[in-house]
């Protein structure tokens, strides 16, 4: 099934890379992609696991149409080696959609953008997985951002389908823009799926970089979903990169119900710091990750990570890392997790 998967897309971005340099229509098509391959196991008490997992393989084409469109198409292959179904058998690999949209691009304080993409909520959500660090996203992005979240809408990585408008103005007298923006309507359900409500979600941020490498931003979102009603939701983020090192930290809170409708609102919080040992080779690095669904310490889940990753090349990285977990719901509060991956480009 991957050997035929892999094929088809070698084939397609052959056949419109021989496209586009007859039509003229499409310029600089591009085929891309990335795998994760990683290693996770925890001594939790009742719940010990340990496995190999195809966390993430993606492959995207991307190009522009004529000089201010820019389009890109990506699947997502993935496989979580601790996930079971109804009838207690491993869940096979799952193949989906996850971007599709296109760009104008024209003026750069007014991108207007439309299709399945990324929500223009908080600095890590539209983050490259690789790049954004650790061995999952934090917490409050993951429960408060669309990937597994809270509402108990499908796992969107983080995506819906709408429309946006972003743009960055003010620059200073080295070129440099002080200000960004970004607002979108967007169906509220995730990805690969219809408006369940006919109501839309309205998500925006608004950021200063006051010096080169830093950003300080605010972001806000207000929706609903059919089955747990209205939801708003606001971040405050600050990040930090700048000669190899990274300093990145989100506050994001949630007022809505969960699937279970068993609570109104929950937030979260994040910090860490990944720090070069050697200049764009190996780096060492920590996260404090902090989610609480109810908003009580008593439901608290905090992880408390240190790791560190090494470069064989820019497209080839080793990453480990370590966390200590201290869940207030669990039978067991504390216990540990160990995660090592192979990430590759191509």
């Amino acid at each position: 099934m991957m050997r035929k998967i892999i094929i088809c897309s070698l084939f397609l971005a052959a056949t419109m890379g021989v496209q586009a340099q007859e039509n003229k229509w499409f310029q600089n098509v591009k085929f891309s992609g990335y795998g994760m391959v990683q290693y996770q196991a925890n001594d939790q008490k009742d719940n010990e696991s340990n496995g190999f997992n195809l966390r993430l393989v993606r492959m995207a084409l991307e190009g522009r149409a004529h000089d201010d469109f820019y389009w890109k198409a990506q699947m997502q292959i993935n496989g979580n080696a601790f996930d079971t179904n109804a009838a207690g058998k491993k869940n096979s690999l799952t193949i989906r959609l996850v971007d599709l949209f296109g760009e104008w691009q024209k003026y750069e304080f007014a991108r207007v953008k439309a299709g399945q993409f990324k929500r223009p909520f908080t600095f890590e959500n539209p983050m490259h997985p690789i790049t954004q660090g650790f061995m999952s996203y934090s917490q409050p992005i993951s429960k408060l951002a669309g990937f597994a979240d809270r509402t108990g809408e499908q796992a969107s990585n983080g995506r819906d389908i709408g429309v946006q408008v972003q743009g960055d103005f003010l620059k200073t007298s080295s070129g440099r823009n002080l200000l960004h923006y970004q607002v979108g309507v967007f169906n509220g359900e995730g990805i690969n799926t219809g408006d369940a409500d006919n109501r839309k979600d309205v998500i925006g941020g608004l950021w200063v970089m006051p010096v080169k490498g830093m950003r300080i931003g605010a972001f806000g979102w207000t929706g609903s979903r059919a089955d747990v009603g209205g939801k708003n939701r606001y971040a405050l983020s600050a990040d930090y990169t700048q000669n190899d090192w990274t300093f990145r930290t989100e506050y994001v809170h949630s007022q809505g119900w969960n699937a279970a409708h068993t609570s109104d609102k929950a937030d979260g919080y994040y910090a860490l710091c990944i720090a070069p040992i050697q200049k764009n080779k190996l780096h060492v690095k920590a996260r404090y990750d902090l989610y609480r669904e109810a908003k009580e310490w008593n439901k608290a889940k905090t992880l408390y990570e240190i790791g560190a990753d090494y470069m064989f090349t820019k497209n080839l990285q080793v990453n480990v890392e370590y966390a200590r977990v201290n869940e207030r719901t669990a039978a067991k509060h504390n216990y540990n997790m160990f995660d090592v991956e192979l990430d590759f480009r191509f």
